[in-house]
């Protein structure tokens, strides 16, 4: 298991915008090859920097899987006007979050 962690800055009078695009190309996020779950969580102490944790089946189901796809270029097309900077992108490998009852990562819950 795989966990891919956006760290996506957006420009703070464009938060409500960035939610609804986001909610608009999840679709393609969603039936990416080897997707297992996500959570888009926003910061508490910095509003404007949200943190999109996917989690993935394998390192290549994510890169270069979905990356080389038709489907991330308007995935990114669809949210990128939003950031304020360059997003941070980087992999955590195996069981790192511990399961619960209620996994917001699980997307059988």
């Amino acid at each position: 298991m795989i966990y891919e962690i956006a760290v996506l800055p957006i420009h703070t009078q464009r938060i409500e915008a960035f939610r609804h695009a986001f909610s608009e190309v999840l679709p393609l996020l969603r039936r990416a090859q080897g997707y297992r779950g996500h959570m888009l969580a926003q910061g508490v102490e910095k509003r404007q920097v949200f943190n999109l944790i996917v989690r993935w089946r394998s390192l290549q189901d994510h890169a270069p899987g979905f990356e080389a796809s038709e489907d991330h270029q308007v995935f990114m097309a669809g949210i990128q006007e939003y950031f304020s900077d360059e997003p941070t992108v980087y992999h955590l490998e195996g069981d790192a979050f511990a399961a619960s009852d209620n996994d917001p990562l699980d997307p059988t819950v």
